[in-house]
């Protein structure tokens, strides 16, 4: 197999019969009466239909199509049939700001913007901000597609081929566009189904329910080739819907659950069920995968719940090939503690001089793949940024840009992100992006971002503000900063606290001291010399929802 479409095609030809999707009603109720259900037989006839339509047009090879698709079964049956044509997907958040939305688009050369039609309003006031060259495709009028504008290159896709292109957040401001081939989906596939351990899967037989973005590595690559190399059925939803969770996860009869940091915490401030079985799940679901539950909440959960919380560390860039999982006893809950390297990884934890540190001492996490071919299951690079990308691989490692620190008996802690990124909810934040988007308000005159400890988010986004001259620092200056911010950031990125303050501590090259910004931030939270505009961070839907 070459390409997830030849791997799904098997997988729809072995087990034709099987649930391949199950969208909850919950999720579907905007656009539908009921649930959704399309088995491994019915989603390859849907997936055929669509590539004969992309191939009569001319799509192929060469081709990047940018996919507004949210997490509905179009993103899937999409992808997979573009992906059989060698056409390369470029996933946009529609949750993202115009600027943002048309950044990714116009970067990834895009030449088609396949959207729902119920997103059409927002693709029309996207317009003005793309180039010339791309074209509009509702997903529902493919009779009406468009033929492609240049011609595909003719040659077949192979493992190497690019399958899809995702933007992540960075230390350099704007998102960077990564390069990932069919072999670094179905290795994150196949790294999966052969974990085993607390996460055996069983061919034909396992329900995966999951909230998380399909626009995101651990969806896209992670749980989707997962159930598709093992005939299980995935469950999507469009995201957490705290209050009907666990009747979802009943009536969905998911046997896995992927989870993020913060919903243990919120599923642990809710209520005990009182459904039948109350909150014990033991005997239905088997383990959920994630990353980022707050050690104070890990065991408790698993008490209450009746199954383990898989903690994982990985990057859209190491793919779940290249990922770390504590799928094996002991996993040390309550630790911060993802597991210990598999034996096809290779890792370093060094200072900040490439030193290695002495055991039990945190440092920068480096890895590659053993053998001839270090890169093997990693990103190919960054798009239009050989710079980068020799950077992140400088010395034959690549560099995380994560401190762990490792114990005796090899298992490894997240201590830190050396990297300038705000991880809130899941969601990789870059603060430099954050900065440029507020040091464009004419109240302020200059800005520093940084994470502050959240309970149920993890960091939360906090801004320390000189404010221009004549402008008085108090809530209601506050909340209009963040107000301004919604137009040009999603709602996720704008600040959850603003802080005023007469002076910040730069270098004598005038860059900020970011650790020194950090604790400042810090101790003036702990202190309420701060403004709370969390209130102001909500999903900014332009889609009725």
């Amino acid at each position: 197999m070459d390409t997830v479409y030849d791997c799904f095609r098997a997988s729809a030809q072995r087990y034709a019969g099987r649930d391949f999707l199950h969208i909850p009603r919950v999720a579907a109720r905007h656009y539908s009466d009921c649930a959704i259900d399309l088995d491994y037989s019915r989603a390859l006839a849907q997936i055929e239909e669509l590539q004969e339509g992309y191939r009569a047009a001319g799509y192929g090879g060469g081709h990047r199509i940018a996919l507004l698709l949210q997490n509905r079964a179009e993103f899937l049956l999409h992808w997979i049939a573009l992906n059989g044509l060698g056409v390369s997907v470029v996933p946009v958040n529609d949750e993202m700001a115009a600027d943002e939305q048309a950044y990714i688009i116009n970067h990834s050369e895009a030449c088609l913007l396949l959207h729902l039609p119920d997103l059409a309003d927002k693709v029309a006031a996207l317009q003005p901000l793309l180039g010339a060259g791309i074209a509009y495709q509702a997903c529902n009028r493919m009779d009406e597609l468009q033929a492609a504008g240049t011609a595909a290159d003719g040659e077949p896709p192979t493992l190497a081929s690019e399958c899809a292109l995702l933007y992540t957040s960075g230390s350099t401001g704007k998102p960077k566009g990564c390069i990932l081939s069919n072999e670094y989906f179905l290795l994150s596939g196949q790294r999966y189904v052969e974990l085993g351990g607390l996460c055996a899967l069983e061919p034909g037989g396992e329900r995966l329910a999951t909230p998380l973005p399909l626009v995101h590595m651990n969806a896209m690559a992670c749980s989707s080739l997962a159930m598709i190399m093992t005939g299980g059925c995935l469950i999507q939803l469009d995201r957490f819907h705290p209050r009907s969770w666990w009747q979802t996860i009943r009536d969905a009869r998911a046997s896995v659950v992927h989870y993020l940091g913060v919903m243990p915490a919120m599923l642990l401030n809710m209520e005990p069920l009182d459904a039948a079985g109350g909150d014990d799940f033991s005997t239905q679901v088997k383990f959920a995968f994630g990353a980022g539950v707050n050690p104070r909440h890990h065991a408790a959960f698993e008490k209450r719940f009746g199954f383990p919380l898989i903690e994982a560390w990985g990057m859209t860039e190491t793919g779940n090939h290249g990922a770390i999982i504590a799928s094996e006893e002991p996993r040390h809950v309550g630790s911060c503690c993802f597991g210990r390297a598999p034996a096809h990884l290779e890792l370093r934890l060094v200072d900040e001089a490439g030193r290695e540190v002495a055991a039990g001492a945190p440092g920068e996490l480096l890895l590659r793949h053993r053998g001839d071919n270090p890169r093997r299951g990693f990103f190919s690079g960054y798009l239009k940024n050989t710079e980068a990308t020799d950077e992140a691989w400088e010395g034959g490692w690549f560099h995380t840009g994560d401190v762990v620190r490792r114990d005796a008996q090899g298992a490894l802690y997240f201590v830190d992100r050396r990297k300038n990124v705000i991880r809130r909810s899941g969601e990789n934040i870059s603060a430099l992006e954050v900065e440029a988007a507020l040091v464009e308000d004419p109240a302020i005159a200059m800005v520093v971002v940084c994470p502050v400890p959240d309970d149920i988010r993890g960091d939360e986004v906090m801004a320390c503000v000189i404010a221009g001259a004549g402008v008085s620092g108090n809530q209601q200056t506050a909340e209009g900063m963040a107000q301004r911010a919604l137009e040009t950031l999603a709602y996720y990125k704008i600040p959850g606290y603003i802080a005023f303050t007469d002076s910040l501590p730069l270098t004598p090259s005038e860059k900020p001291k970011r650790a020194e910004i950090k604790a400042l931030a810090a101790a003036m939270l702990q202190r309420g010399e701060c403004y709370d505009v969390r209130h102001l961070k909500q999903r900014q839907r332009g889609d009725g929802k």
